[in-house]
């Protein structure tokens, strides 16, 4: 007799500390009733999908959720968000879950909700799963020194620039992967090559100057990392700032190759320079102290 899924339902948007707490309820009570754990997700954030301004405003992208959802071992699959908006409760319950998935038992968050007009939250839930015989629990949230944990405090930490804060919420390094890109070339001619770095439109991009670890290929190495709008020169016209990665100790071309960085700390705020002199020897500011700053961070790849 084949298995039935006991099924967990979110974006689960960064996979904190609190998704990782609900995952462990979720084993925890497949084993009890004797069923395969099973992470439904929202590839996306439904507030992104449907929001006319979607840039910057997620923690994980779908190909970083599906890896992370690979490392911590928990079999997940995606959503179709357009197929499920419009669904009733009961249609998605029924159709989707059970038949589609064959849910044998369901655990959520407090907040959760599905369904038009968000019309599936937890007493719906619990009153379904109550007429099917299924097993059901809603998952307090999880506090860390008395605050609750959310991707909305994540992400205004993030905005705010407390990237050690950000890694403890996360339980792992912030990261950004993304294609390297031609740029202006300035940062050689300062003595500072950079990689440009396209990430997508939807990664949330911490502002400032920070120390960073970054993955090229199989070898890892020491740099760091200036996001803004360069108001120094060839300030940029946009809505999403400029990734740019000084590698250390690093020669190699790798245009069109895809990089990931994760970053160990904050430097300092993006500044204007009175001149390329003045900005050349903040660099080299920067340099020392993101060496001192790598030299000394623990947890990082």
């Amino acid at each position: 007799m084949t298995r039935k899924n006991f099924i967990t339902l979110g974006t689960f948007d960064g996979l904190h500390l609190g998704h990782r707490y609900l995952f462990g309820r979720l084993e925890t009570l497949a084993v009890r009733y004797l069923q395969k754990p099973l992470a439904l997700y929202f590839p996306l954030p439904p507030k992104t999908l449907l929001s006319a301004h979607p840039e910057m405003t997620v923690l994980s992208t779908l190909t970083e959720k599906k890896h992370l959802f690979k490392t911590i071992g928990l079999p997940a699959q995606p959503l179709d968000f357009d197929q499920c908006r419009n669904q009733t409760p009961q249609d998605f319950f029924e159709q989707v879950l059970l038949q589609r998935y064959q849910m044998g038992g369901l655990i959520v968050g407090p907040d959760f909700a599905f369904g038009k007009d968000r019309q599936g939250d937890t007493d719906y839930l619990r009153r379904a799963c109550e007429k099917h015989g299924i097993p059901f629990e809603v998952a307090g949230f999880y506090q860390l020194a008395g605050q609750k944990i959310s991707s909305s405090l994540i992400r205004k930490t993030l905005a705010m620039g407390d990237i050690e804060r950000v890694s403890e919420l996360l339980a792992r390094p912030y990261e950004l992967t993304g294609i390297v890109v031609a740029g202006h070339k300035l940062g050689r001619k300062l003595g500072f090559p950079t990689a440009n770095l396209d990430t997508g439109i939807y990664k949330i991009l911490p502002l400032g100057v920070f120390a960073v670890k970054v993955r090229v290929g199989r070898n890892y190495y020491d740099g760091f990392c200036n996001i803004g709008f360069r108001p120094t020169v060839n300030t940029i016209h946009s809505c999403l700032p400029l990734v740019e990665v000084n590698i250390f100790d690093f020669r190699q071309s790798i245009y069109g190759r895809k990089i990931t960085i994760w970053f160990a700390g904050k430097l300092r705020d993006e500044t204007k320079f009175n001149g390329l002199d003045a900005l050349v020897a903040q660099l080299k500011k920067d340099r020392q102290a993101a060496r001192a700053l790598l030299a000394q961070t623990t947890g990082l790849p």
